[in-house]
C-alpha cells in the first residue's frame, strides 16, 4: 500500500501563485492531480507519465499550472500561476501502477487525503 501526502494548500489573492508537492511512501508511477470543488464532480487537473515526458492538463488550467515529479524523492508538484477563484477546490494527488500516462480516474490505485486551495477575488 502507497500513501500519498500533500502539503501546499492556502488561501491566495487571484493571480497570486501556489505550489502543490505529493510525498509517496513508495514506488508509484503514473500520477496526477484531481480537484473538486463544492458541489461539482471531481475533476482531473493535470497527469504526468512515470518518464515525466508525457503531460495532460485539463483546458481551464494549461498554460497556467505545470505538473512535475522528481522519481527519486517520489514526489509529484504542481505549480499554479495566475490563478482564478474558479481554481477554488480540494486538490487531491493520486498514484497507479502503469508507467503510461493517463487520465483514467479507475486506474488510479492510491489517493491522497486532499489539500484545500482558495482563491479570493
Amino acid at each position: 500500500q502507497v500513501q500519498l501526502v500533500e502539503s501546499g494548500g492556502g488561501v491566495v489573492q487571484a493571480g497570486g501563485s501556489l505550489r502543490l508537492s505529493c510525498t509517496a511512501s513508495g514506488r508509484a508511477y503514473a500520477k496526477a492531480w484531481f480537484r473538486q470543488a463544492p458541489g461539482k464532480e471531481r475533476e482531473l487537473v493535470a497527469a504526468i507519465s512515470w518518464s515525466g515526458t508525457s503531460t495532460y492538463y485539463t483546458d481551464s488550467v494549461r498554460g497556467r499550472f505545470t505538473v512535475f515529479r522528481n522519481n527519486a524523492e517520489r514526489t509529484v508538484d504542481l505549480q499554479m500561476n495566475s490563478l482564478k477563484p474558479e481554481d477554488t477546490a480540494v486538490y487531491y494527488c493520486a498514484a497507479g501502477q502503469i508507467l503510461a500516462l493517463t487520465t483514467d480516474p479507475r486506474m488510479f490505485d492510491y489517493w491522497g487525503q486532499g489539500t484545500q486551495v482558495t482563491v479570493s477575488s
